[in-house]
């Protein structure tokens, strides 16, 4: 069993928002639905039966998703990582995550998807080249980015030091 889980509060969609994160990631599944019942209904206000949460995996990571309301909303104080090895990674990623989400949410590889969820989508690269002689450089391009592109930052790492 996974020590510590991501548990993701969403207001009724967190049924169709495990659809489309396991659409999005290959190497992921869906997992048990838990409903509310009766008991608890003056507390969480949901009609008998509605899916309560679903538990799903994706790249080996598990998460829950919970119905809870509107209580509480997603912020970028929390964001999740994901590590691409190349370019076509990051734009797939990219494409598929920002899809309906909030453009303005978009710089340096951050973006938040159609349910408020932030996302990094980081090329592996960009530790090496945000650590190498021209890391300055590296940073002003990443700086001018939404979404990251790895042959512009590898042009400013080769760019002569001044």
């Amino acid at each position: 069993m996974q020590k510590i889980t991501p548990f993701l509060w969403f207001d009724k969609e967190a049924e169709e928002a495990v659809e489309f994160y396991t659409s999005v990631f290959k190497n992921s599944e869906k997992g048990k639905i838990t409903r509310y019942t009766e008991e608890g209904r003056e507390i969480h206000g949901m009609p008998a039966g509605t899916v309560m949460t679903v538990d799903f995996r994706i790249e080996g990571q598990n998460f829950t998703a919970l119905n809870g309301g509107s209580t509480f909303g997603f912020t970028e104080a929390v964001s999740f990582v994901i590590n691409c090895e190349s370019q076509d990674e990051v734009d797939y990623y990219w494409e598929k995550l920002s899809r309906g989400g909030d453009p303005k949410a978009q710089v340096c590889g951050w973006l938040k998807d159609k349910y408020g969820v932030s996302w990094q989508v980081v090329p592996v690269v960009l530790s090496e080249l945000l650590n190498g002689v021209n890391s300055e450089e590296v940073m002003k391009e990443l700086l001018k980015m939404k979404k990251i592109e790895i042959a512009k930052l590898k042009r400013a790492s080769e760019l002569k030091q001044k």
